[in-house]
């Protein structure tokens, strides 16, 4: 029994490992589905309790593996504290699945058992995805399935479905693939179901290779200028003030070199490009009145911190020629526990010197991310926004035709984190079908074409500039036009299974205490 326990935790483990491999800056994508799998079978027959047990570990592992840049300058707690939350909701995930797999195992005379067990794994794991990338304090929004897959075949599932869609296929063909092993050792070759399971998996994969994407600007297009500026620009970079600002105003001059002969429409700095307020600083708000007014001539797209009202906000502005800023965005979802502390006395009494780090906390913004530029329509959004659903979702809805993606890697140094963060731009431009202009102050810099397509790009911690023929478009995806509601679907169907795996005398047993429960409370009033 040890010996069985000890085979499922070590292979838990590998399966958690082994999915950073998936992730860039490694992108080895086919890797996902040898780690699910190692994960699945790590967790079949057990009992809820066990599998929670064994799916702790794996998602421990799958976690603390992909995003070990966290740890870069706040050392491992952070990373380490993450992790075992993140693995909280794993380890439940992966609890459910085992529940509801060994409930339609058991089934009798059940039809297309196989089939029905995959969907229903992939179902599952989508359901929790959902609720890492939502809770607590708005959630993860990181290490999907779908994020590993950029650069698969398998990456225009998110034109249909977005990225629930994408890791529901990846989940399923894991699956697909775990149960025909299975069965096969079960009950030995069966050419029907073998059949079966290959012309699934192969129209999982070919209906994205047969795909083609829009790409061409339907509304037109615009000529992007984004500037990267090489900037110490970190939360405790403790740069001397003012000179991030010069150094993006030093990459400008790069444009025109870059330009060969094209007019530009707008120029883009990154997120914190501004590290001085020009709002509130008379003398930076006449460097960007000189550099917009007498050089660029064409409007200024550009991140500063702002405040207003006593209350700090991670802005973008669009500063126009001859009128100064006449819009801004303020981001809408600051990270916690680095833009801001939610719940500060109870976490600072844990972690003092940690939570004493994060002095200031940004405001949610409530403006819309839409920059009005004659009959162009440009979606702002800001850093780890580019991760969370419905901030592009918005945006598109909102009538964005291009969508601007402006980041500060600065705090992650050489690690994967921007590699990572770059391949989640390319699949947003894909599922929303907007050309997306990924600018950081450090690097990775890129722009994507509606498909997906890599337009342009800059080295990492190199000062530079891109000029870029962007195509703008207004048609809806499939994705944008499903909107949320794959999600409500699938997570309808998972908890579906989940109380039908669960059996009516739970469930009952569970309505009368909660019956009870009620009574009580108002018998005391």
């Amino acid at each position: 029994m040890a010996k069985a326990i000890l085979y499922r935790l070590v292979t838990a483990l590998l399966g958690g490992l082994l999915s950073s491999l998936a992730y860039p800056r490694e992108g080895i994508w086919p890797m996902i589905f040898v780690s699910f799998a190692f994960l699945l079978v790590s967790i079949r027959g057990l009992s809820f309790w066990k599998a929670f047990g064994v799916g702790y570990l794996g998602g421990f592992a799958f976690y603390v593996s992909q995003i070990e840049w966290m740890s870069l300058y706040l050392g491992p707690v952070p990373l380490v504290a993450l992790s075992l939350l993140e693995a909280f909701f794993f380890g439940l995930g992966m609890a459910a699945i085992a529940r509801v797999w060994r409930w339609l195992e058991i089934k009798p005379n059940l039809r297309w058992r196989d089939l029905r067990i995959s969907a229903a794994i992939a179902s599952i794991w989508v359901a929790r995805e959902w609720v890492s990338t939502n809770l607590p304090y708005g959630g993860f929004p990181w290490s999907r399935l779908a994020m590993s897959q950029s650069e698969s075949p398998l990456a225009k599932w998110v034109f249909f479905g977005g990225q629930p869609l994408l890791t529901f296929v990846v989940a399923l063909i894991s699956s697909l693939a775990v149960t025909w092993v299975i069965s096969t050792r079960r009950q030995g070759w069966q050419g029907r179901k073998s059949a079966l399971t290959v012309s699934l998996v192969s129209l999982l994969v070919g209906i994205p290779l047969l795909t083609p994407l829009p790409k061409d600007g339907n509304a037109g297009y615009l000529v992007i200028a984004a500037v990267q500026g090489n900037a110490k620009a970190g939360l405790f970079a403790n740069a001397e003030r003012g000179s991030i600002l010069r150094n993006h105003l030093e990459a400008t001059k790069l444009i025109a070199s870059k330009a060969k002969g094209q007019s530009i429409d707008v120029v883009v700095w990154p997120e914190n490009a501004s590290d001085i307020n020009p709002l509130a600083d008379a003398v930076t708000g006449d460097a960007i009145n000189r550099l917009v007014d007498d050089k660029l001539r064409v409007p200024l797209i550009f991140g500063t911190i702002t405040e207003r009202d006593g209350r700090l906000y991670n802005s973008s502005l669009i500063w126009k020629p001859g009128v100064g800023a006449t819009d801004w965005y303020d981001k809408k979802r600051p990270v916690p526990f680095a833009e801001y502390v939610p719940d500060r006395e109870f976490w600072y009494s844990i972690a003092p010197d940690l939570i004493g780090l994060v002095s200031h906390g940004y405001t949610f913004g409530t403006r819309d991310g839409i920059f009005d530029m004659g009959n162009r329509q440009l979606g702002v959004l800001i850093c780890f926004e580019v991760a969370i659903d419905d901030i592009s979702r918005d945006l598109v809805h909102s009538g964005a035709q291009v969508i601007l993606s402006q980041t500060n890697n600065s705090d992650f140094g050489h690690s994967d984190e921007t590699f990572q963060q770059v391949a989640i731009a390319k699949l947003r431009a894909i599922e929303t079908g907007r050309a997306v202009v990924n600018d950081s102050t450090v690097g990775v810099s890129a722009v994507f074409g509606p498909d997906g397509a890599l337009l342009d790009q800059l080295p990492t911690f190199e000062a530079g500039a891109m000029v870029t023929k962007v195509p703008l478009r207004n048609d809806l995806t499939p994705a944008m036009a499903i909107g949320s509601g794959l999600d409500l679907l699938i997570n309808a169907i998972a908890a579906l299974l989940i109380a039908l795996s669960i059996g009516k005398k739970p469930i009952l047993a569970i309505g009368r205490l909660t019956l009870r429960a009620k009574k009580k409370a108002l018998s005391k009033r």
